[in-house]
């Protein structure tokens, strides 16, 4: 039996190598609160440490084709209380804006 999805539901897919659900997310970039890693030398997948921070998904694309590695994305969450119906409290997660370092 198939079932769909509403139309504006969120999309999870597993993914082909490990088989954990992920959610599909555009490919273009145009995320401003998600950040780009290479990985710092010396670090490795299973205990994976930040290095240096790259502007775009398609420079971090290039760079780690050029070298030989993975690279990382990080988005910063904070949690934040909200009161639903009855007065039951509720903990959500926010995404935290990154604040832009041009002068």
């Amino acid at each position: 039996m198939e079932t769909k999805a509403p139309v504006g539901a969120v999309e999870s897919v597993a993914t082909s190598l490990g088989g954990a659900n992920t959610r599909r997310r555009r490919r273009n970039g145009s995320d401003p609160n998600l950040r780009y890693f290479l990985p710092k030398p010396g670090s490795s997948p299973a205990k994976p440490e930040l290095g240096q921070e790259i502007s775009s998904e398609g420079e971090a694309l290039i760079e780690a084709f050029k070298s030989g590695q993975q690279f990382y994305t990080l988005t910063a969450w904070k949690a934040a209380p909200e009161v639903v119906g009855g007065g039951n409290p509720v903990i959500l997660k926010q995404v935290v804006v990154q604040k832009s370092t041009q002068s």
